[in-house]
C-alpha cells in the first residue's frame, strides 16, 4: 500500500494544493516519525492566541477554530509533547485507520 501513499504525496506536492507545511509534515507522517520538532502544545497555544484576537475583534475565523479543536484533542489524548504532525494520528484514530509507525 505504500506506493499509493507515495503517489498521493507526489501528486499533492506537485499541485496547487501543496504547501510547505504539507510537504514537511506529511513526510514525517509517511515515515512514522513523530519525534518532536515542533510540539502539538505549541500549536494549541498559538492558535489559541489567534482565536482570542479574533474574538476580541469580533472577526470570524472558522478554519482556525476547527484546527484548534483538533490540536486540543490531540494534546488531550497524550500527544501534547509529540511533533505537531501527530494531529494526523488523531485523524487516523477517529477514522479507525493506522498510519505508518502506529502499533497494531
Amino acid at each position: 500500500m505504500r506506493p499509493n501513499r507515495d503517489k498521493v504525496y507526489e501528486v499533492i506536492t506537485a499541485s496547487a494544493g501543496n504547501s510547505w507545511m504539507f510537504e514537511n509534515r506529511m513526510l514525517r507522517v509517511l515515515d512514522g516519525d513523530y519525534t518532536p520538532r515542533s510540539a502539538v502544545e505549541i500549536f494549541v497555544r498559538d492558535i489559541g492566541i489567534v482565536q482570542d484576537m479574533a474574538r476580541n475583534a469580533k472577526f470570524p475565523v472558522p478554519v482556525s477554530a476547527s484546527a484548534l479543536q483538533m490540536f486540543l484533542m490531540t494534546a488531550a489524548s497524550g500527544m501534547a509533547h509529540d511533533d505537531d504532525a501527530s494531529v494526523a494520528r488523531m485523524y487516523a484514530r477517529v477514522a479507525g485507520i493506522r498510519l505508518p509507525g502506529e502499533a497494531k
